[in-house]
């Protein structure tokens, strides 16, 4: 894991960890379905984002997520995923400053209704990371929104994006997660 991004475990017993979490407890962490704090560096963002590997993602992460973390809901894909799932860029040119490669919205085709309830964005993510999923299985635009990592992940950008992705590979999962 890049030193520009670090990752604070689940909170044990009620209480939250004391220091940073080594990496191998992030990774059990997510292999569990458990969430984590991803907190990077003052002079970048200087922000923790709430962290679940996609393949976990219930109803009730997304509503935790939206209630106490407060911002928007994202899932973050490899490039690979996003191509598969036909998932353009959300601008031409991205102006960012930290240059966060944004795709188009999306939604599932199928088995949601207005697409703003928990439940219907965690069925979004499901059918995004599905192991099968193909670009028919969504549709745009939506209400979560797809980040694309960088290929060489943390390594090449030391994103929240990035940072996402190879945890939940690292932890046996689809690479990509919910942040």
């Amino acid at each position: 894991m890049n030193a520009s991004v670090t990752a604070i475990g689940a909170t044990r017993n009620g209480r939250p960890p004391a220091v940073i979490s080594p990496v191998d407890e992030i990774v059990a962490d997510l292999r569990a379905g458990r969430m984590v704090i991803l907190v990077d560096e003052e002079d970048r963002e200087n922000e923790g984002d709430i962290v679940i590997a996609a393949d976990h993602v219930t109803p009730e992460a997304i509503n935790f997520m939206a209630r106490h973390a407060r911002g928007l809901i994202c899932l973050t894909l490899s490039r690979e995923m996003c191509e598969r799932l036909q998932l353009p860029p959300m601008v031409s040119r991205n102006g960012a400053k930290h240059s966060t490669a944004f795709t188009v919205s999306i939604e599932a085709a199928e088995g949601v209704t207005t697409g703003i309830s928990a439940a219907d964005r965690a069925r979004t993510v499901q059918a995004a990371v599905a192991r099968n999923a193909v670009a028919a299985d969504l549709v745009q635009p939506g209400h979560i929104f797809p980040l694309q990592a960088v290929d060489g992940g943390v390594l090449m950008r030391a994103g929240h994006t990035e940072a996402g992705c190879d945890l939940a590979a690292m932890a046996g999962c689809s690479p990509a997660s919910v942040i």
